[in-house]
């Protein structure tokens, strides 16, 4: 391949072009030049090469984005969401690579499953790569296989969306993964206290007559996860955190040492419990939607380092488990061609398109052990243009993922991604 990107808005934080205007030369899979659009470097370029050549219009150039947390239903549930339906949705949001969870039909519980996502992998625009259960198929009972998964490919072990109950599980899950360097990525829930809970416990479940979900329920589990990675002397994730308390629990362990990390879900920046006053199942997700307090104490965890990625948490639902009462309705929506728009449009003063770099970009990277792109001459390919101003609307048409569960189908969207340029690199672990 080569290709001039003409008037480019460079968005990597690290290089020295940061927030200036450059033309770009690709040849091959790799950045063979880089100038200032004003400088004219490819004046004779562009007189000879017009076929091979793209006007960016002053859009970003940054780097690919990686989601941490991202739901399939392949195998088994194939209807809801494929592999390849997954990996067009993410390349079109522009991520590149997408951390599978492991509570498919079967689930990932074994080296053979790890194989088949990553396998399939190598033929899609996305990289894939997989979590394995941290217990046999999901059950809370017995640790899984984790060293083969492990070997096999497998970027970490979680139970997804199911609490681990039992704490000395998970102390052995923490302890035996640190033998061979993997991690924990744990959903932050005691069920004993949110079992039956519809939604976020406060004056808008009363309200609407829903049985809430305290956030007590998410910060005594992690107190109880930090207590047991202390004790283990192990690294521990926190998946889609979504309480002021978290947050401030989250940011006293880090003071002490702790080594832990942990991510937000685009949902909960961006709304909140008062969102779901018309009963939208659509925003029936886990964790729920809290309060504005919740909301305001996320952003600022992102902005001062407490929180250090953002997902999608993408969570494909056929149209008849989402079409029903919200109160019988299944969890989840769709986010992998949305999220970097909808965090933009929402995010609050001071938040900066370095934040949004390190927390879509480079943190999630630093977490799984992925090696960071670099934008140089002579650095592989890994980046996307996005128009923040371009207007587009999710449909039939331009949604790529199997599933529709959003409220902003059939909606305006303002910031497109236009395209994405990735060398695949090889990300084994």
């Amino acid at each position: 391949m080569e290709l001039l990107i003409l008037n480019a808005t460079i968005c990597f934080p690290a290089s020295p072009f940061f927030n200036k205007v450059c033309d770009v030369l690709i040849v091959g899979n790799q950045i063979d030049t880089i100038a200032l659009s004003s400088k004219k470097t490819f004046a004779n370029y562009t007189k000879n090469k017009k076929n091979w050549i793209t006007d960016a219009n002053n859009s970003w150039l940054m780097p690919s984005m990686v989601c941490l947390r991202s739901h399939s239903s392949d195998p088994g549930d194939e209807h809801k969401e494929s592999l390849e339906s997954l990996a067009e949705a993410a390349i079109a949001g522009g991520f590149s690579t997408v951390c599978v969870l492991p509570d498919s039909n079967p689930t990932i519980n074994t080296k053979s499953a790890v194989e088949y996502v990553i396998n399939k992998s190598k033929q899609l625009p996305a990289k894939l790569l997989p979590y394995g259960t941290l217990s046999q198929k999901l059950e809370g009972k017995e640790l899984s296989e984790m060293y083969d998964m492990h070997l096999a490919g497998a970027v970490g072990f979680t139970d997804a969306n199911h609490a681990v109950k039992n704490s000395g599980l998970m102390l052995r899950a923490l302890q035996y993964s640190q033998i061979f360097g993997g991690k924990i990525f744990t959903h932050a829930e005691d069920v004993n206290l949110s079992t039956g809970g519809r939604m976020h416990e406060g004056n808008i479940s009363v309200l609407l007559g829903l049985k809430g979900i305290p956030a007590m329920a998410e910060e005594m589990a992690i107190k109880r996860d930090l207590e047991l990675a202390k004790y283990a002397n192990a690294p521990i994730h926190f998946s889609h955190i979504s309480s002021k308390g978290s947050v401030e629990i989250i940011q006293k362990a880090k003071k002490q040492g702790i080594a832990v990390t942990c991510d937000v879900a685009v949902a909960n920046l961006i709304f909140t419990d008062n969102d779901m006053l018309e009963y939208n199942s659509n925003l029936k997700l886990n964790p729920p939607l809290r309060g504005k307090e919740d909301k305001r104490a996320l952003w600022a965890g992102l902005m001062d380092g407490t929180i250090d990625a953002i997902v999608t948490d993408h969570y494909p639902q056929n149209v008849e488990l989402k079409d029903v009462e919200f109160e019988y309705a299944d969890e989840g929506m769709i986010m992998l061609q949305t999220a970097l728009p909808l965090v933009l449009a929402n995010a609050p003063k001071g938040f900066e398109i370095n934040h949004l770099v390190e927390k879509l970009c480079i943190n999630p990277r630093n977490i799984i052990n992925l090696p960071i792109p670099e934008l140089e001459e002579g650095s592989f390919v890994d980046f996307i243009i996005f128009d923040p101003n371009e207007k587009w609307i999710l449909n039939e048409k331009t949604n790529q993922s199997k599933s529709r569960n959003t409220v902003f189908y059939n909606k305006e969207i303002k910031g497109k991604v236009k395209s994405s340029y990735t060398s695949n690199l090889n990300y084994e672990n």
